[in-house]
């Protein structure tokens, strides 16, 4: 083979190469656009629930301070997404003096533990983004803040938009929460689980 044939070889395979490489990189980049993202909020431990059905009720407050103020045993406050809120685990109908009130979700499924873990956290992502199947040891409820969230269980698919709510499963339901919209999704996302176990666990569905 001569150098005239060999350098058009190289220069042909780089070409390929090059090709490639632009073919994949929209796909790489769309993968690691793709993330869902959770961050932990606020959290507390309590040894004992409300008697009766349950509710997570939403309000927003003035100041962080106000509503620190306010909170009460099954109550946890903070500022997300430029606003103060204070979620309230307890019964439906109620309303905390100096709130307004945004939402009320539920019933909570009820669940049976020696400690309990309120926690508070934000989801979301761009299109397509989505968490592994997982389970957790209590529920979790949603409030869309923008875009629109779907959950897939064994039940089926259920979807909610901005302004729009979703009451949680019982613990140790198989789930998969993603974004199914088309613009970035923002979620208030409330847990009641049980303190001693492992928060999340990864799933499958059969």
């Amino acid at each position: 083979m001569n150098r005239k044939m060999f350098g058009i070889q190289r220069v042909t395979a780089l070409a390929l190469s090059l090709c490639t490489m632009a073919l994949l990189l929209p796909t790489l980049a769309g993968a690691q656009q793709a993330q869902f993202v959770v961050t932990p909020i606020v959290e507390k431990k309590i040894k004992q629930l409300p008697a009766g059905t349950l509710y997570w009720r939403l309000e927003n407050f003035p100041t962080l301070a106000q509503a620190q103020a306010a909170a009460g045993e099954t109550s946890l406050a903070a500022e997300v997404a430029g606003k103060v809120w204070l979620f309230t685990l307890g019964s439906p109908g109620g309303a905390t003096p100096g709130g307004s009130k945004v939402a009320e979700i539920g019933p909570v499924p009820p669940i049976t533990a020696s400690e309990y873990l309120l926690r508070i956290n934000t989801g979301g992502g761009p299109p397509e983004a989505k968490t592994p199947v997982h389970t957790h040891p209590g529920s979790e409820a949603f409030y869309v803040l923008s875009g629109r969230l779907g959950q897939k269980t064994p039940h089926g698919v259920s979807e909610v938009e901005a302004g729009q709510s979703m009451p949680g499963h019982g613990p140790g339901m198989p789930m998969q929460v993603f974004n199914n919209g088309k613009t970035e999704l923002s979620a208030l996302v409330m847990f009641v689980v049980d303190a001693s176990a492992p928060f999340s666990s990864p799933a499958k569905f059969d």
